[in-house]
């Protein structure tokens, strides 16, 4: 290993946050010879994946006589190299962000908000800032100290509505103990595509994809799911509905409509092919930006006094809009 001189340190600025002494210094010995790059890497620093090596070489985090290089590049023994190991996001304490949030109900244990389209409840993969637990972090910094920042149940990016939040760790407790007990009642609006004739349940398991990672079905190995349905407005190719859940998997409503084969109108990760409607309906319906679902009612006991609480929220707007040119479009054809 060697030390960079001072006029050195000064060609390349790595990080502004970042002193130049966490930088770490190689000379490439000679039992690396016609290695690649990140085999090399690999060989001189064990305590890091080969994964997270590769990734600082394409972020330019590693340099090979002074210069960027690719991780096929080769070396031969003596080069000097430059790495600046950087944390992962995902291993890096959460920021907490001024975002503004919608907040229907609030006291010392609770925090119950109206989650907006377009809001990730937790930081992950692509979106490791941004999200409502950055807001939640800068609206009361307490819940530093709580797994999460509280959050025991989470709506997926583009489904608007109610979200509680625990704001001590005993609640917390409380409540993720009520969701396994099925005692926190969580209802939705959907509009899905299709006539619906009546409501009736999915009680089917839910689990990964088998080939598609990135989604969730209806597999045997799956745990189980439960979903019940009601109609609350029913149009020439599209249902409005009330849905119910007794447990809460990932995607769940998304997952068991699409299972009856009628799935929610806006979804693009669920809906396989065109779906048939009426030619009056046929943009509204295939143009809605996101899935039309919306938490619109939350039922539960509260954790310290023990009193059944229940909160209600209006659909969002984008979905009042659509709901009305659904209506405007139908008329004529009522009138015929």
């Amino acid at each position: 290993m060697w030390r960079m001189t001072e006029p050195e340190k000064n060609l390349r600025d790595y990080n502004a946050n970042t002193p130049a002494d966490d930088v770490i210094h190689f000379v490439v010995p000679s039992d690396c010879a016609g290695l690649r790059l990140d085999q090399a890497l690999a060989k001189l620093l064990p305590e890091y994946s080969r994964s997270r090596l590769q990734e600082w070489v394409a972020q330019q985090q590693v340099l090979l006589e002074g210069a960027p290089a690719l991780s096929k590049a080769k070396v031969w023994g003596g080069e000097k190299l430059e790495v600046l190991p950087q944390m992962h996001p995902a291993e890096q304490p959460y920021l907490a962000e001024d975002i503004p949030l919608d907040i229907v109900y609030e006291d010392d244990t609770l925090l119950v908000i109206n989650k907006p389209v377009g809001l990730v409840v937790h930081p992950g993969s692509g979106n490791w800032q941004g999200t409502l637990l950055n807001a939640l972090l800068h609206h009361a910094p307490q819940l530093a100290e709580v797994p999460r920042a509280g959050i025991v149940h989470r709506l997926d990016k583009d489904t608007s509505g109610l979200l509680v939040v625990a704001k001590t760790l005993v609640a917390q407790t409380h409540l993720v103990r009520q969701l396994q007990a099925r005692s926190v009642k969580r209802e939705y609006i959907a509009l899905v595509h299709g006539e619906l004739r009546h409501g009736g349940y999915v009680d089917e398991p839910i689990g990964r994809h088998p080939s598609q990672r990135v989604k969730m079905a209806v597999i045997e190995t799956g745990k189980p799911a439960l979903t019940h349905y009601k109609i609350e407005a029913a149009f020439p190719s599209c249902t409005l509905l009330r849905c119910s859940l007794e447990t809460g998997r990932t995607h769940q409503i998304r997952v068991h409509l699409t299972y009856l084969k009628h799935p929610l109108v806006g979804d693009s990760v669920y809906r396989s092919g065109a779906q048939k409607c009426v030619m009056e309906l046929r943009d509204l319906l295939t143009q809605f930006p996101r899935q039309a679902l919306h938490a619109t009612q939350l039922a539960l006991d509260h954790p310290a006094s023990g009193e059944r609480m229940e909160w209600q929220v209006a659909m969002p707007e984008d979905m009042r809009q659509l709901l009305q040119q659904i209506r405007a479009a139908i008329t004529p054809l009522s009138q015929a």
